[in-house]
């Protein structure tokens, strides 16, 4: 695996590079499916400097990339991509916001690399090697209750029932005694807290693949569990709420999160 993870994270910097050179300045943005869901060229340009450094170095492997390739989910070898993770806040000159990759064999998830061009910080974790930040070994929050816990989330574009549910559950932990929460706008990122245990969980009712596959694993070899809201493994084949927490709040958290996951009594 050594191999991946070396050009895994020689994509990540060359797109961070890339990203850096039109924060800030004017760009070409638009939106996708909503008002707030935005795009940018810098997005485009990302992606396709990943794509083409891993083409050059493993010809012949698939992408899942948000912006551009769709191609099957259980090939031999898979590349999920999310070049630019907090769009918005890049587009809206917040300086947080990374490029997150991931690389799975038939389905499953065996490398995982998140780069923050701004804090230049790189987290790194191969299945069964435990999680890293710039080399040193990291691990989730050991905080016994949410109590002493600060939760980080985030809310999908839609302005509907997602959000209510998603508003309801926070007011439900703050009644719980958390400390606090933070919504940073990269769930990527989030999932990278909680790994070093910046945040001791996370939660976020829609996110995609290519939002979570990196991070996910991060969590997990950092020490932490990672589920869809109603506690089953995540795939590759579709949209999921995820949940991300040391093992001792992971059972608390659900407790709240589940009941008010959008849609839980058709599943």
């Amino acid at each position: 695996m050594s191999s991946f993870s070396k050009v895994a994270e020689e994509a990540a910097h060359l797109a961070g590079k890339i990203i850096l050179q039109y924060f800030g300045s004017n760009h070409k943005t638009w939106t996708k499916d909503t008002q707030s869901n935005l795009v940018t060229e810098v997005d485009l340009k990302a992606e396709k400097a990943i794509v083409s450094h891993i083409q050059q170095n493993f010809p012949g492997h698939s992408f899942l990339a948000e912006e551009s390739w769709r191609d099957s989910l259980n090939s031999e070898h898979l590349w999920i991509i999310d070049p630019l993770d907090g769009t918005n806040n890049f587009a809206n000159r917040i300086p947080h916001f990374c490029v997150s990759i991931a690389y799975a064999q038939k389905g499953e998830v065996l490398l995982g690399v998140i780069y923050n061009p701004v804090s230049l910080d790189l987290y790194v974790a191969e299945k069964g090697k435990g999680a890293f930040c710039n080399g040193e070994k990291i691990q989730v929050s050991p905080a016994k209750n949410l109590s002493e816990s600060v939760i980080g989330t985030g809310f999908y574009y839609e302005r509907g029932v997602v959000l209510e549910n998603t508003l309801t559950a926070l007011l439900k932990l703050f009644q719980n005694g958390i400390q606090g929460m933070r919504r940073f706008g990269s769930a990527a990122l989030d999932l990278c807290f909680v790994a070093q245990g910046s945040f001791g969980a996370f939660f976020e009712y829609k996110l995609m693949p290519w939002d979570f596959s990196a991070g996910a694993l991060i969590v997990e070899e950092a020490g932490g569990k990672v589920s869809d809201c109603l506690g089953r493994p995540l795939s590759l084949e579709k949209e999921a709420g995820v949940v991300a927490a040391s093992p001792f709040l992971y059972a608390e958290l659900m407790k709240t999160i589940s009941p008010l996951y959008p849609g839980v009594k058709e599943k």
